[in-house]
């Protein structure tokens, strides 16, 4: 967090509770760039965490009870860590409540606290503000009653440095506390989501692209091409997964890979799907086809980058689109529009929805000497075709959360 942002937030807390935070943290939102739907079917990732973040700050208190004040929201969420329930008036603060449940259920001994949440992540933008809240929630709670999470629990708690800073989490913790947030938005919120969001928000690294084998849980990094800048595009169309549509196509695609006889789609290449694809209903069949396709279109995609085929690489994005469009039906009027009028500006190496669909957000690679040229021509083009204003952002890729 740099120093204004931390001078504002530290202001803004010290204004709501009468005094000084004692933990900042900020927790980056994550731009999917190939890869859609793969997370739970066991698959393969290609992302990015970027400048849009959740910013937290807390301080403790005497007692047991929370409050969580959002910038965001008007509601004030007061409840005691003895009693943690969701509330549907304050919905927004059911991902944090969730986080704060599995960690004392793990054996963590927490106290209570005030904070404060600041976000630059667009709500329903497909940035996923829900995992940067329960990752910057759980982190803000470490720094302010510290402990070390482990595969069944919680171990020894560590130890203050000389300032009083805590060691960062090794790789190892980071994946542990990704399946805590998980399990919380599956349980607590109720969105079956897969692993993807929490782990870009916790292993980004600045300029980085972050691969992951969700089979074996393995990270890695290679470089984005610095001729190649990020743009996202906001359709102004919000999702809400916990509507059902997410747990829908999940449904969908576990129940495509049951009936071709495999544990998940990802040991499932096309061959074999087209093989298989009279034990599926279309349904499922179309779900198959698109997860099948993504996971091939990163493995092949990451070679790409590494070689510098940014031509070939933005073809892959477009492919994925169309697979979106046309097979896994996540997408909508607003986003295939927003994808068409990227394709249409000459400084657009690719273009696709990102995240879960349904609404939400398009990721846009663009040269970046055409930057503000190719914002303005989606606007504008936006405005004329879907009578909507355009919202977008040039960001950059940066650190995970700390």
């Amino acid at each position: 967090m740099d120093a204004s942002a931390t001078a504002e937030l530290t202001s803004r807390f010290q204004a709501r509770f009468g005094r000084p935070p004692e933990a900042l943290t900020r927790a980056p939102g994550r731009v999917e760039l190939l890869g859609n739907h793969t997370d739970y079917n066991l698959g393969l990732i290609m992302a990015l965490a970027v400048d849009k973040t959740v910013r937290l700050a807390a301080a403790p208190r005497a007692d047991r009870e929370v409050q969580f004040v959002s910038t965001a929201f008007p509601e004030t969420a007061h409840f005691s860590l003895d009693r943690i329930e969701p509330d549907p008036a304050v919905p927004w603060a059911d991902y944090a409540k969730g986080i704060l449940r599995l960690l004392q259920e793990r054996g963590a001994r927490l106290g209570g606290f005030d904070l404060l949440l600041d976000s630059s992540i667009p709500l329903g933008g497909g940035l996923s503000s829900s995992a940067a809240m329960l990752v910057g929630t759980a982190l803000t709670v470490r720094k302010l009653y510290p402990y070390r999470l482990t595969s069944d629990g919680v171990g020894t708690a560590p130890a203050r440095g000389a300032r009083g800073v805590l060691p960062p989490l090794d790789a190892a913790e980071k994946m542990i506390l990704a399946h805590v947030c998980q399990a919380a938005e599956n349980h607590f919120v109720g969105v079956k989501c897969g692993l993807l969001d929490y782990i870009v928000s916790l292993f980004g690294r600045a300029a980085q692209v972050v691969l992951i084998d969700c089979l074996n849980l393995s990270v890695d990094w290679t470089p984005l091409a610095a001729d190649m800048a990020v743009v996202i595009c906001h359709s102004g169309v919000k999702h809400a997964l916990v509507a059902g549509e997410y747990n829908e196509r999940r449904a969908l695609c576990e129940a495509a890979a049951a009936a071709l006889g495999v544990r998940a789609l990802r040991f499932v290449n096309p061959a074999d799907l087209e093989a298989g694809r009279a034990k599926l209903t279309d349904r499922q069949y179309g779900c198959a086809l698109h997860v099948v396709g993504e996971n091939d279109r990163v493995e092949r995609g990451a070679d790409l980058l590494r070689r510098g085929d940014l031509a070939s690489f933005g073809e892959l994005l477009r492919q994925s689109h169309e697979s979106s469009r046309l097979h896994f039906l996540n997408s909508c009027p607003e986003l295939d529009v927003l994808v068409e009028l990227a394709w249409s500006h000459p400084a657009c190496i690719g273009a696709r929805l990102t995240g879960g669909g349904f609404g939400g957000a398009t990721l846009n690679l663009v040269r970046p000497a055409a930057v503000e040229d190719f914002r303005r021509h989606m606007a504008e083009g936006y405005a004329r075709r879907c009578q909507r204003p355009l919202e977008s952002w040039a960001c950059q890729v940066v650190n995970g959360a700390n």
